[in-house]
């Protein structure tokens, strides 16, 4: 085996078999599985459902039994023989949860109900209402309110209804122009929303990877440079050897465990959801108050179409060459971070910002590409070479011009190839240096010593 291997293997051998790697291996999936499980058991608890008793003083409501609609969280009883005083005493003993009592002072001047604006009840009981109950009341009561107000005024709730102008749904269909090889299908309303959730997921994975793992590859480096254990290291292998190897090995182990992470948080989520089917199904609490809407479940419908129309092929494919390609360049500049430092790591803290700030720039910069890709922005960003392994992969879902993926890659890849260089060039200097700042003209220099 070549010495690289070598040095990859054990790059990669070494914290692969580290507890903190098994450990943030095995917690993540945990973590997510806890997550889905605590989701699922709300969305399957229902609420304790609520019995109100009502006291109409003020007589506005002209309440009965029938008058107000109960649901799963709230069920209303109207009463109009005992009084508040004695219900206040026996509230536990009826089986009440709460009492809405309407007082006569609610209402100034019961002669001109139109023109009251406000209504202000008052509710009893041993432990407060959920916000979700007490919005609840407040809307049933607003909507009986009105309709008194509209048969006050000689007008019938249920002409009103049907007289009701509803806003309309604007179906926007998308059609193509100019370029008669794309099918009308392909660009359809709902492909909007698919490719800037798929855009948006491929950006901040890289986005993630780059900083996450970067730093990684920089902390190795540095370790090695305090401990000296880079001095014997030296001796067989070249610096440059030894650098490529680390960023090589740093990267297997995230693309390792990523790997696990998309078999094994799927996986236990699906194993979960099984045990959750019956409670969804039997949740009287959400089925009760859910409507289903026959354009919403159209737009769905659409929406899961779209999915999977994309050609993940070419967009996985382009999406690993900006991934990896995006990954070198900026571990390399890292790794040269690494070396530069002295045995203080908190002074070499600003170096890092000239590797950390082009990608945060790029990260804000592939959130506004998303909402406009073919910007003037946003065909430059995918192509300058510092920013474009965030940006470009958040457009390829949106299908930009092949020339510009094409040149994207190629300035991309001349690039990681000079930075790696560059990179090997601070690497072999400062990697031996010690007990000195290091200042960018120093790195400048670094850059055109002669071997």
């Amino acid at each position: 085996m070549s010495k690289l291997g070598l040095i990859i293997e054990r790059e990669y051998m070494t914290r692969v078999r580290k507890k903190s790697f098994i450990l943030t291996t095995l917690i993540t999936p945990i973590g997510f599985l806890i997550f889905f499980i605590v989701i699922m058991f709300l969305m399957t608890s229902g609420t304790d459902q609520k019995k109100v008793v009502i006291i109409d003083e003020s007589g506005i409501l002209g309440l009965d039994s029938s008058a107000l609609a109960s649901n799963s969280q709230v069920v209303f009883e109207y009463n109009k023989t005992i009084k508040l005083n004695e219900l206040k005493k026996t509230i536990k003993e009826n089986n009440f949860d709460g009492i809405l009592f309407i007082p006569k002072t609610a209402v100034q001047n019961i002669e001109n109900i139109p023109e009251l604006k406000s209504l202000k009840v008052e509710f009893y009981a041993h432990q407060q209402l959920g916000m979700n109950a007490q919005s609840y009341i407040q809307s049933v009561l607003a909507e009986r309110l009105k309709s008194i107000k509209l048969a006050d005024l000689g007008i019938e709730t249920v002409k009103l209804e049907k007289a009701e102008i509803k806003s309309s749904d604007i179906q926007f269909d998308p059609k193509n122009l100019g370029d008669e090889n794309k099918k009308e299908k392909d660009v359809s309303g709902s492909r909007i929303y698919v490719a800037t959730f798929l855009g948006g997921v491929m950006m901040f994975l890289i986005y993630f990877v780059i900083i996450i793992y970067g730093n990684m590859v920089m902390r190795s480096v540095m370790e090695e440079k305090t401990n000296r254990i880079v001095e014997i290291i030296i001796s067989s292998v070249k610096p440059f050897e030894l650098m490529l190897g680390k960023i090589i090995g740093v990267g297997a182990v995230g693309l390792t465990q990523f790997g696990i992470w998309a078999v094994t948080i799927p996986t236990l989520n699906f194993i979960v959801s099984l045990f959750f089917v019956g409670r969804l199904q039997n949740s009287n609490s959400m089925m009760q108050s859910a409507k289903v809407n026959p354009d919403e479940m159209e737009n769905f419908a659409e929406i899961l179409q779209e999915l999977w129309s994309f050609n993940y092929f070419e967009i996985f494919f382009f999406f690993m060459l900006f991934f990896l390609a995006g990954y070198i360049l900026y571990a390399s500049l890292f790794a040269a971070i690494g070396a530069a430092m002295g045995d203080d790591w908190g002074e070499g803290q600003s170096l890092t910002m000239i590797v950390v700030i082009p990608v945060i720039l790029a990260f804000y910069i592939g959130i506004a590409v998303i909402e406009d890709p073919n910007s003037s922005l946003g065909v430059f960003a995918s192509i300058f070479p510092l920013f474009s392994p965030v940006v470009m992969p958040a457009r390829i879902v949106f299908e930009p011009p092949m020339w510009q993926i094409l040149l994207s890659l190629l300035l991309l890849l001349g690039n990681c190839w000079l930075f790696v260089w560059i990179s090997g060039r601070i690497y072999r200097a400062g990697i031996l240096m010690y007990g000195k700042k290091t200042t960018l003209r120093e790195l400048v220099k670094w850059m055109f010593l002669k071997e």
